[in-house]
C-alpha cells in the first residue's frame, strides 16, 4: 500500500509543472551576521529578544514572558555546565602536574641509584 502511494506521488509530481526544492533554504544575511560576530538569525539573542515587549506606564517592568524564562532558564543550565566542564579541565590539569612531578621524582630518584664516579673521574669532572 505505502509502495502504491509512493510511486502515485513520484508520477505526480514529475508530471505536474510545480517544481518541488529539497535543498536547504539560505537564511538571508546569515552570513553577514556570522562576520560581524552577532547571531545567526535575528530572533536568538539581542534587545528584540531579551527586553520586554512593554512596560506599565509607571514604569514598572512587565511580568516575564514564557519565552524570556525558558531562555534564561537554558543559559542557567549551560552555565552551570560550563562551570563543571571547566572545573573538571582544571581538575584533569592537575592530576597531570601531579603525575609529571612523580614521574620526575622517579627519574630523579632513579638517578640518586645510580653508580657515583670516583677517583680520576670524580677529579676530572670537578674542575
Amino acid at each position: 500500500m505505502a509502495a502504491t502511494i509512493r510511486t502515485l506521488c513520484c508520477s505526480v509530481l514529475r508530471h505536474s509543472n510545480r517544481q518541488l526544492s529539497t535543498t536547504c533554504r539560505v537564511q538571508a544575511g546569515e552570513k553577514w551576521r556570522k562576520e560581524h560576530g552577532l547571531a545567526r538569525s535575528g530572533t536568538e539573542y539581542g534587545p528584540l529578544t531579551d527586553l520586554p515587549d512593554w512596560s506599565f506606564a509607571d514604569g514598572r517592568p512587565a511580568p516575564p514572558l514564557k519565552g524570556m524564562l525558558r531562555r534564561k532558564q537554558e543559559r542557567e543550565v549551560l552555565a552551570r555546565r560550563i562551570v563543571m566542564l571547566s572545573s573538571e579541565v582544571d581538575r584533569g590539569m592537575e592530576t597531570w602536574r601531579e603525575k609529571q612531578e612523580e614521574v620526575k621524582r622517579a627519574e630523579e630518584h632513579k638517578k640518586s641509584l645510580l653508580l657515583k664516579p670516583k677517583g680520576k673521574l670524580l677529579r676530572k669532572k670537578n674542575p
